[in-house]
């Protein structure tokens, strides 16, 4: 397993609800195959330019060691969920 990062953004307009079941999503898809680490809700915060109409986005950050399968598993539902605006998966080489 190689050490990975992944930051999502998370539109601004969801109800509470709503966000932490898109975070609970997004782990119990990295906890199937792999372990988190560190997991890093920074809150909501101005976005640098507006993306899809939206200024504001609640940002996440999340380390963790998995292998490729759940790579390839987070950034498929990532690219389809409605809530997320944009994310990046990174692998972690320190």
């Amino acid at each position: 397993m190689r050490k990975y990062e992944v930051m999502y953004i998370i539109r601004s307009d969801l109800e509470q609800e709503a966000v932490q079941a898109t975070i609970e999503k997004f782990q119990g898809i990295i906890g199937n195959g792999g372990e988190i680490t560190k997991h890093d809700v920074m809150g909501k915060r101005r976005l640098a330019y507006e993306i899809n109409k939206f200024r504001d986005g609640i940002y996440v950050l999340v380390q963790f060691n998995a292998n490729n399968d759940v790579i390839t598993e987070l950034d498929r539902v990532m690219k389809i969920s409605d809530e997320i605006i944009r994310y990046l998966i990174v692998r972690d080489v320190a």
